[in-house]
């Protein structure tokens, strides 16, 4: 039989209440805390991988501002070289083509004067309005002297060897005034196969 009073009793049923609350307050506090923590050093190590990730940002902007004088200077070098091949698209050897005639002439004639006219990377070059004529991009004109009476269709046939041959006329053939011998005036028209084609063999071999 128990004779304590009721109050005890209740007393006591208070105190493990209480035991109770505070043993769940502690364990909510210990779970916050635990989560807190695990927060705290997710954050940390989210800002270090940020901070890492800013750095390797940094290192590379810098290492391609090393490279940033190379980077143009090889832009210029392309445009240079596209600027090369554009301009230098209609250029012709004309030491070399010059030579070419020389060999073609007979043996004995001299150039004495040569007028040049070609096309230009910016313009088209005029055509005959004579329709026998062929499509030119070149024009060479040049007087020479022979010794001996010259037979022009020899000679026209011999410069049609020449590259990038078209067509080609004697303009006129006179007797020098002191009885020395022959001025021819020709004039042969040369097409696209006349280009040295220089820059674009350069690119290709680049």
């Amino acid at each position: 039989m128990d004779l304590l009073p009721a109050v005890v009793h209740t007393d006591r049923r208070h105190r493990q209440i209480v035991r109770r609350v505070w043993a769940g307050v502690v364990v909510v506090a210990v779970g916050v805390g635990i989560v807190a923590g695990w927060a705290t050093m997710e954050r940390m190590s989210a800002e270090q991988e940020l901070a890492a990730a800013q750095g390797e940002t940094t290192a590379l902007a810098q290492q391609q501002g090393q490279f940033r004088d190379v980077r143009a200077a090889e832009s210029e070098s392309s445009l240079l070289e596209a600027a090369q091949r554009v301009g230098g698209s209609t250029e012709i050897d004309w030491s070399t083509t010059l030579q070419s005639v020389r060999s073609k002439l007979p043996s004995g004639v001299e150039i004495t004067n040569v007028t040049i006219d070609s096309a230009s990377p910016t313009a088209q070059y005029a055509q005959s309005d004579d329709p026998l004529q062929g499509q030119r991009i070149a024009t060479l004109t040049f007087d020479a002297k022979s010794a001996v009476l010259p037979s022009i269709p020899d000679w026209l046939t011999a410069v049609s060897g020449v590259t990038g041959f078209v067509d080609a006329n004697a303009n006129s053939v006179a007797r020098a005034d002191d009885g020395s011998g022959y001025s021819v005036n020709m004039t042969i028209h040369l097409d696209e196969r006349a280009f040295d084609g220089k820059y674009a063999a350069d690119a290709a071999k680049g």
